[in-house]
């Protein structure tokens, strides 16, 4: 008689280890940008969605701004912004390689 435990709906989901790194990473960014940014010009953003890449090494965030923000500004906050993110990532999170963090606009 064979068992077969693999049923749908039970047992741990499936998550890929770039699913788990994106979602802390987004975490991490949401609380920086609310709590530690103090750049005016990052007033208005908020990060949608974080893509990993299969390695680890590269970070696409997704972000999207409130009314009244303006995105080329919040650009140029984020590229200047984006050191400070990932020394913090590096500072919180267990990864062999701190990501590159890309930003595109949503």
């Amino acid at each position: 008689m064979e068992f077969d435990f693999n049923l749908p709906g039970l047992g741990r989901p499936k998550s890929s280890r770039p699913e788990r790194v994106a979602e802390a990473i987004h975490q991490e960014l949401s609380i920086l940008l609310q709590q530690k940014v103090r750049d005016s010009r990052l007033n208005g953003v908020c990060v949608s969605k974080v893509q990993m890449s299969p390695d680890l090494k590269r970070a696409k965030v997704y972000y999207s701004l409130l009314e009244g923000s303006s995105a080329s500004a919040a650009r140029k906050g984020l590229e200047r912004a984006r050191g400070f993110f990932r020394s913090h990532i590096a500072k919180i999170m267990n990864l062999r390689y701190t990501p590159d963090l890309v930003f595109f606009f949503r």
